[in-house]
């Protein structure tokens, strides 16, 4: 039998399951350039609709999924200003250091930034603990979820892990909003 979504095929599934047994863990880290300590992208074996598939899933920091917020809403505000606005580019020259931007990119990027200091400033954007599943996902289901946690750590996925599968897991419905430390600016 084949199946349309790699993520549910029983040998697929059972697969995971030997290699995270072997490392003793609930979950495998997939290799990936943005996995950092405020967001893994990992994948465990769970239940969906009664049979066991495979989650492919993102956790990441309350903090993180805040700024993520305030910058959308600011890129939006970017392009209400400047009609010509289309995201701004970074790219490296042959020696691996970063080109200069244009002067309209550079005044893009001022106008960004000042609006994300507003936005914190004035808690306009506030976040949730949350989780969302996505059974449209090309490998198994898709999973999204922001924990108020100060890093995404392997006890904190382990946990995670543990408490979904066994539906014990409670989220925070507090609202927060956080502010961009200085030194990251």
């Amino acid at each position: 039998m084949t199946f349309s979504n790699p993520g549910f095929d029983p040998q697929n599934v059972d697969n995971l399951k030997a290699e995270l047994e072997q490392s003793g863990k609930n979950f495998k880290i997939i290799p990936d350039d943005e996995n950092s300590e405020e967001f893994v992208n990992f994948y465990f074996v769970g239940m969906f609709e009664g049979k066991e598939a495979i989650y492919d899933a993102a956790l990441y920091t309350l903090r993180l999924h805040h700024a993520s917020e305030v910058y959308e809403l600011a890129e939006h505000e970017a392009a209400k200003k400047f009609p010509n606005f289309k995201g701004i580019s970074y790219e490296e020259d042959e020696n691996g250091n970063m080109k200069p931007l244009t002067s309209e990119e550079e005044e893009v990027g001022w106008f960004i930034t000042e609006i994300i200091m507003e936005l914190e400033e004035e808690e306009t954007v506030k976040v949730q603990e949350f989780i969302d599943i996505d059974t449209n996902h090309d490998f198994g289901v898709g999973l999204d979820a922001a924990l108020n946690v100060d890093e995404i750590t392997e006890d904190v996925i382990s946990s995670f892990v543990q408490e979904f599968n066994d539906d014990t897991i409670e989220l925070d419905d507090t609202l927060y909003a956080f502010q961009t430390e200085e030194d990251e600016i």
